[in-house]
């Protein structure tokens, strides 16, 4: 697949990348260069190959899904430059 240079400022808007009007065919080639190389992905066969997450086959570790409030609000508030009935106090901000 070619991209043009048209297609590359459009990326390259839709990027918020500022590209001066001469770096634009450099880049709409390494545009190309990169699909490319993605099409050479596609034939590759790979039939029969599980997915992988990583090279060593290992489990993430998992833990029950328990909703608790933490255990720790004394802990966490003492850090609090005012605390007021369990929570932080802050000023006042509107009127």
């Amino acid at each position: 697949m070619s991209i043009d240079t048209e297609t590359a400022r459009r990326v390259a808007k839709l990027a918020r990348i500022k590209v001066e009007d001469d770096a634009l065919p450099a880049l709409a080639s390494e545009f190309s260069a990169i699909l490319g190389f993605i099409e050479q992905l596609n034939e590759v066969d790979v039939e029969g190959v599980a997915p992988m997450t990583s090279v060593t086959p290992q489990r993430l570790k998992r833990r029950d899904d328990v909703v608790t409030d933490g255990g720790q609000q004394e802990a966490v508030l003492k850090n609090a430059p005012d605390a007021r009935e369990g929570f932080f106090a802050v000023p006042k901000v509107v009127e």
